[in-house]
């Protein structure tokens, strides 16, 4: 099953990450599990630079889902324009939707992979879940 992703995204954010030789399965070609891991580094980035990252001691984000579409194989070397997009979240929402393309930097028009993420704002002690915070909310505007 593919999933596709929706039209009306926003680019919040945009990265470079080497693709490592440890990256590789025996195939000779990145491991689909690190797609995952990609992106995870490009929405823990992101985060922080929005100083959004998850606090163990008050409130952040858990991923509730995750997809990836493998479009195209990612090989060593290389080094990949990991982009980030949201759609504007519903106002009191709870969660944001987080896609994600990767694509080599020597072609970076052509998608090698797209996925994306739902993100949960929890409160950790309390262990409930509360609304977007207002700085991330009008990020995504």
């Amino acid at each position: 099953m593919r999933f596709d992703l929706p039209e009306d995204l926003k680019l919040v954010h945009e990265m470079r990450i080497p693709v490592r030789w440890g990256d590789l399965d025996a195939m000779g070609h990145v491991n689909n599990t690190i797609y995952f891991r990609y992106f995870e580094s490009l929405r823990i980035e992101w985060l922080r630079e929005l100083r959004a990252e998850p606090n163990p001691e008050g409130v952040g984000p858990v991923m509730a889902n995750g997809f990836c579409n493998f479009i195209r194989q990612i090989e060593y070397p290389g080094e990949i324009v990991a982009r980030h997009y949201v759609v504007t979240p519903k106002a009191g929402s709870k969660s944001l939707d987080t896609y994600f393309t990767l694509s080599m930097s020597d072609s970076p028009d052509v998608i090698n992979a797209n996925g994306g993420a739902t993100l949960v704002w929890l409160d950790f002690p309390n262990k409930k879940t509360v609304p977007l915070p207002d700085d991330l909310r009008a990020a995504c505007n």
